[in-house]
């Protein structure tokens, strides 16, 4: 929770810098005429609304589990990243239109000087707010702040290629170079917007993170213990900044309810110690049957029928499959 409170702080003060940063951007075109600038221009009107909708989510994302939203509310997160995609990309066509329009009937430009210096403004405050976003996002595994901060970030990359292009009109004097500024610049954005709109998607989606799978397999191979016999159908989905992580255990089938219980426990404090990330964790018990006595590592088993005969590494398809015991069972 109090991460999502400083999430909250954090995008108020970038959304009021964004605002301030975009009058200075559209004051650079007002005085310039430059269509270069002015796609820069229309791209800061896309940073201040994305920008206002992520606050909305990490607010709506703090909110508690409750009867309509057992799982909490941290899928509005890859919504607001999925908005901010679609509306970059639009900002990207809408540039590329302008652009190409302004080839057909070109116009003059103004005080290029005055807008180099009020956009190389923009650019180094936008990449320094981009990035502290990009890291901040990842510390809390929030897919809002990410997106937001890959957002600025390419804004002041695009802006530092339009500043080259404008320093080039200055010295050279060739008009239509503008419009090839803003046109490389369009194709950026557009660019942009499509690989935001796919990790959103793919959040929505509940595409399987392979990072965060391999890092619980290397945390259950170096920490494993003989009563968890076999881990199979690991699966994990996030909501917002939550991971929500099930499997299925397979453990000697004479345990008790409080014993089988106890190894629960153990591998739960495991991985909520290692993760470093807020979780919740359901895993499903499975007694073991004869032929599981073949990869059981348990030495003084008292009931055990087969003799041992290999050790499972467990890898990704090993834990991600549903099949028990990794014999084929």
């Amino acid at each position: 929770m109090t991460d999502r409170i400083s999430n909250k702080k954090t995008l108020l003060l970038v959304l009021i810098a964004g605002t301030i940063l975009m009058a200075i951007k559209f004051g650079a075109w007002y005085i310039t005429k430059s269509n270069a600038i002015f796609s820069d221009a229309l791209e800061s009107i896309v940073n201040l609304i994305t920008g206002s909708f992520a606050l909305y989510s990490i607010w709506l994302a703090s909110k508690p589990s409750d009867l309509d939203h057992p799982y909490g509310h941290g899928k509005v997160e890859f919504i607001s990243s999925g908005i901010e995609g679609v509306l970059v990309l639009m900002a990207g066509l809408g540039i590329l239109f302008q652009a190409g329009s302004h080839f057909i009937n070109p116009q003059t430009i103004y005080k290029l000087d005055l807008g180099i210096l009020l956009v190389g403004i923009t650019t180094i405050v936008n990449f320094g707010m981009g990035v502290f976003l990009i890291r901040l996002g990842n510390k809390t595994h929030s897919p809002t702040l990410e997106a937001n901060g890959r957002h600025l970030r390419s804004d002041a990359f695009s802006s530092l290629a339009l500043l080259t292009g404008l320093f080039l009109i200055m010295f050279t004097g060739k008009i239509w170079l503008d419009n090839l500024v803003a046109l490389i610049f369009g194709f950026y954005i557009v660019w942009e917007g499509y690989k935001i709109l796919r990790k959103s998607v793919g959040g929505i989606m509940d595409e399987t993170d392979f990072k965060v799978i391999a890092q619980l397999m290397d945390i259950l191979n170096k920490n494993r213990e003989y009563n968890w016999i076999d881990i199979h159908n690991l699966r994990v989905i996030k909501y917002g900044s939550v991971l929500h992580i099930d499997c299925h255990v397979t453990q000697p089938w004479y345990f008790t309810v409080r014993e089988a219980h106890a190894e629960i426990d153990k591998i739960e404090n495991l991985v909520n110690n290692h993760i470093g990330r807020r979780m919740e964790i359901f895993i499903h018990v499975d007694p073991c049957i004869d032929c599981s006595c073949r990869i059981c590592l348990l030495k003084d088993c008292p009931v055990r029928k087969n003799p041992f005969h290999e050790r499972i590494t467990w890898d990704l398809q090993l834990l991600m499959t549903n099949r028990k015991h990794q014999l084929g069972e």
